[in-house]
């Protein structure tokens, strides 16, 4: 299989899409290709059948984009073992949650890019980013409270929804955003897992800069 991926630093959709393949435990490549870049336009065409957009995952004659499609192939291709929780009312839940992520928070991703090696101090936030985060905390608390004692994620165990939400953890320490203790302890957990410490530590690396993602 191969992952096809934008910055590292700047991609949230790239980021659940690579978190799927790693958590499928599948052999995979991975071609990273700088956004707006000329080697980014020159992927389009290779992308066509994508309409040109990362993650895109290809495998054999396969080619599924979109990070939720992405997450439901590899799901089916491990067996539905790996990414769901096993309790049917928690994988209701989970798949609610991550379908939510997929659709909403259009104020929180517009107003608060994804920007890995940025920490801004805390300041105001608009009125609309502001209800993102309540709701986005209410499904965590919920989760947290009723499946996640059996680990340190939504569910206890690492598993989908937390892929779907790792980009708003990201966007929580870059912006330093008010969330409650509970929500601090979830995001340095989802920090502190394998898969993100080597995500992260790929971003530091990079070089590239795009300007409107570095200014807040």
């Amino acid at each position: 299989m191969k992952i096809v991926i934008g910055n590292k630093s700047y991609s949230s959709w790239s980021l659940r899409g690579w978190l799927a393949v790693k958590q499928s435990g599948l052999p995979f490549e991975e071609r990273l290709i700088p956004m707006w870049s000329d080697e980014w336009e020159a992927a389009q065409g290779e992308l066509a059948v994508s309409g040109g957009k990362v993650p895109t995952l290809i495998d054999g004659e396969a080619v599924v984009w979109d990070s939720l499609a992405i997450l439901e192939y590899l799901n089916e291709k491990t067996g539905n073992m790996r990414f769901w929780p096993k309790d049917g009312v928690a994988r209701g839940l989970a798949r609610s949650m991550a379908a939510e992520m997929h659709s909403s928070y259009v104020a929180l991703r517009n107003e608060h890019g994804m920007n890995t090696r940025r920490t801004h101090p805390a300041r105001p936030v608009s009125e609309a980013v502001a209800k993102d985060l309540s709701r986005i905390l209410h499904l965590w608390r919920q989760a947290r409270e009723s499946y996640g004692q059996g680990g340190a994620f939504l569910f206890g165990e690492f598993g989908a929804a937390d892929i779907m939400f790792a980009p708003v953890c990201t966007r929580i320490r870059t912006y330093s955003l008010p969330v409650e203790p509970f929500a601090v302890d979830y995001v340095n957990a989802v920090y502190d897992h394998p898969f993100m410490k080597e995500w992260l530590a790929a971003a530091d690396a990079e070089e590239w800069v795009i300007d409107k993602y570095e200014t807040y």
